[in-house]
């Protein structure tokens, strides 16, 4: 294979700021910009994966995008089961960015998300109940595991383990949303020391995509039932990122939790 076209990849998670990130990185005059945020090129399974063509991650790019390190903000990569694989056969040696918000919030997000898309005709407290049975004996590379997995996908423990199974951990940096929201100057020092590029220059907050204000609120007992869900693996997914968890509200049942 010839020299890969991407130097780096921010793999997820969706709904935790990737969009705000990837603005973020297309102002670094070392990065080659991609002409969409998502590829989705390793979670695309009418690929040849025996024998996949590589060359389609060069239409993503200018003729004159060789002269910055190319990236591709796909947040499903990190959640779909067989996207980390292809990405270590794409290239073991892959520099690989996540970041994550509190389970909770990023399942009232997506679901949020999918609603408006028309894509969800369920309630939310019926989504994350009942409609979770719509996933049930289903492959999880089927078409509904992207819609409707509001609660698998905020399980980041396990996708951890097996991230950290084929990744050596300094190929990879985790980062946290409410950093990147709160006080984005420093979240972007650690990008800009991970890729081993010039710091960015002083910009201007970033809220893409941030959540509006809907007439549907998140009901307290549907918090409380997610909490006990995510509570254990939340403690262990901070235990292996060594990302506080503290101002979470899975872990502070003390904060309420906005859209």
């Amino acid at each position: 294979m010839d020299q890969p076209v991407l130097g780096f990849i921010v793999g997820g998670v969706q709904k935790s700021g990737t969009t705000s990130l990837f603005g973020y990185l297309s102002q670094h005059p070392q990065l080659a910009t991609p002409s969409v945020k998502e590829m989705h090129f390793f979670d695309d399974e009418t690929q040849n994966w025996t024998e996949p063509d590589y060359r389609k991650l060069g239409s993503f790019f200018s003729d004159d995008a060789g002269r910055g390190i190319g990236f591709d903000v796909t947040p499903i990569y990190l959640f779909w089961p067989p996207s980390l694989e292809r990405i270590k056969r794409y290239n073991p040696a892959m520099k690989l960015v996540f970041i994550f918000r509190d389970p909770i919030e990023r399942a009232w997000s997506q679901w949020r998300m999918e609603t408006g898309n028309r894509s969800e005709h369920l309630p939310f407290h019926l989504a994350i109940r009942q409609g979770r049975w719509r996933l049930k004996g289903l492959d999880q590379t089927d078409p509904a595991w992207r819609v409707y997995s509001y609660v698998e996908r905020g399980f980041y423990a396990r996708q951890l383990r097996r991230l950290f199974a084929l990744f050596p951990r300094e190929n990879v940096l985790l980062l946290r949303s409410l950093d990147l929201l709160r006080d984005h100057q420093p979240t972007l020092d650690a990008v800009a020391g991970f890729l081993s590029i010039q710091p960015f220059l002083p910009l201007a907050p970033r809220t893409d995509h941030l959540g509006r204000r809907c007439e549907n609120e998140l009901r307290p007992e549907d918090v409380t039932y997610l909490r006990e869900i995510f509570y254990d693996d939340t403690v262990e997914f901070s235990r292996l990122s060594g990302l506080s968890v503290s101002d979470w509200p899975t872990f502070d049942s003390g904060l309420a939790v906005e859209g």
